[in-house]
């Protein structure tokens, strides 16, 4: 993995940078090493993180939200490795934008393809979270209401 800093470009602004309010996080991000790489098991994937411990399990309880399995993150590189080929490359490629995860955020060291597909399980479980917690509001604001 390159020593050197990440460049950061945002997720959801490409390109452009972002500024993190966790220290752990933008300390992982500063100086990615194998000490920092954790793994997000989901389904049949195997994604390198890298990111604070905290923001970490933020992103994988978003993801799980978007599966039937489960989602297990590691702190240790997986029996068998990453089996994707272009995931196992992308650590040393010289950009990774970063998900901004609550005042965090992590960079997912993936190929194109999978780092869009738990992007959209991300994105996806924001969404059933959103929906979750205003159904949750509206009956409490209706059992407060009667």
């Amino acid at each position: 993995m390159n020593e050197g800093d990440l460049s950061r470009p945002s997720v959801d602004s490409p390109g452009g940078g972002q500024s993190l309010h966790c220290t752990a996080c933008e300390a992982a991000l500063q100086s990615p090493g194998r000490d920092t790489v954790s793994f997000l098991l989901l389904d049949r994937l195997t994604i390198p993180l890298v990111g604070c411990a905290e923001h970490l399990e933020a992103f994988r309880s978003l993801c799980s939200l978007a599966t039937d399995g489960s989602a297990e993150l590691l702190e240790y590189r997986p029996a068998g490795g990453v089996r994707c080929p272009g995931c196992r490359h992308a650590p040393r490629e010289p950009e990774q934008a970063i998900v901004p995860v609550g005042s965090g955020g992590l960079a997912i060291l993936a190929c194109e393809s999978h780092q869009s597909d738990i992007l959209d399980r991300f994105r996806t479980g924001l969404e059933v979270r959103r929906h979750l917690t205003s159904s949750l509001d509206e009956s409490l604001t209706r059992s407060a209401i009667k």
